[in-house]
């Protein structure tokens, strides 16, 4: 076992992979010389050169676009962005080329892509570079949408990513990055739609996903020492979702709260808690109950940024309203 942070996690995993298949290439703002805005690409460039780890100018139109018609014809780009608020800068290429090529083509263009970076709040960055962006993609069929929140998952599900044949949305969040977690010295690999009892309880279901993930364990070990008994499930990947694992816990525990770091309308707590009554209704005590992040642009101040977003105060109250308590 070796002991690294979620950034190093997930620079093995594209390491790897690049020693694995010459195929496949790194390409985004600042991943070569400046070894990535986030460091996740250190060291990179001397180990594979210009060719492999390829800074571009700012142009995600530019870029994106370039990677997926390499995609198209055989290469395995992983793109980088900065933030995945600025994917939206080539949402056109996402959508109409990455997202429906192998559809429109029939069936003839594979794109073997993985779209990666950050997604969601860090520390005050404010309303324009704080979106959380997976209910958005989700609506468009032909992404898969991976969330890891521990650096054992990212590096598995990465690996997986860049063997996928499909366009890969791999969302990441920056306050994420300095993570410890022991994971094996030897290679695995992690399947896509398997979500994850990480705490099992039998009084109630707390699922989430990506950074949110830490508030829940934290409420739920709260609540624990009070008899309460709260089993929490990580979502792992968004697109295809594990409604199985969701279902076999709610129809135990008869009580569910869903939280997301996205918004509250159309989010992704919305699509999972109308599966859940669609197949669970009978087995309901109660109304589901959300915590997500409110209906606002998110605040640059500290105060008003932490309010508006899910947090641990807000998860312990939806519990208690839900339960009775």
């Amino acid at each position: 076992m070796q002991k690294v942070t979620m950034r190093e996690a997930i620079r093995q995993a594209i390491d790897e992979e690049m020693e694995r298949d010459e195929k496949v290439y790194l390409m985004g703002e600042e991943v070569a010389e400046y070894n990535g805005a986030y460091k996740i690409s250190k060291g990179l460039l001397d180990k594979w050169g210009a060719d492999r780890i390829i800074d571009t100018p700012i142009s995600e139109t530019g870029f994106t676009g370039l990677s997926i018609g390499a995609a198209m014809t055989g290469l395995r780009p992983i793109v980088e962005f900065m933030s995945f608020n600025f994917s939206f800068v080539a949402f056109d290429q996402l959508i109409s080329n990455a997202c429906k090529m192998y559809y429109m083509s029939g069936n003839r263009f594979s794109v073997p892509i993985v779209f990666r970076g950050p997604n969601g709040a860090a520390a005050q960055v404010s309303c324009q570079h704080s979106h959380c962006v997976e209910a958005l993609y989700g609506n468009f069929p032909g992404f898969i949408i991976v969330t890891p929140s521990n650096p054992y998952d990212a590096k598995g599900l990465l690996k997986s990513a860049i063997r996928s044949n499909n366009p890969v949305l791999f969302l990441e969040n920056e306050l994420d990055y300095g993570m410890e977690m022991e994971i094996p010295t030897e290679e695995y690999l992690l399947p896509f739609g398997r979500a994850r009892v990480i705490r099992e309880g039998a009084h109630l279901t707390l699922i989430s996903h990506s950074r949110m993930l830490r508030y829940c364990q934290e409420v739920a070990e709260e609540y624990a020492k009070k008899g309460v008994e709260i089993e929490v499930i990580d979502l792992c990947t968004i697109k295809p979702l594990d409604m199985g694992t969701i279902a076999e816990s709610v129809r135990k525990t008869h009580f569910c709260v869903l939280v997301e770091e996205g918004h509250l309308f159309a989010g992704i707590c919305a699509e999972v808690g109308f599966q859940i009554q669609e197949q669970c209704f009978d087995f309901l005590d109660a109304p589901l109950n959300r915590v997500c992040q409110m209906e606002t642009p998110l605040p640059y101040s500290k105060e008003l940024e932490r309010a508006s977003q899910p947090n641990p105060e807000r998860i312990r109250a939806a519990i208690a309203e839900t339960l009775h308590l």
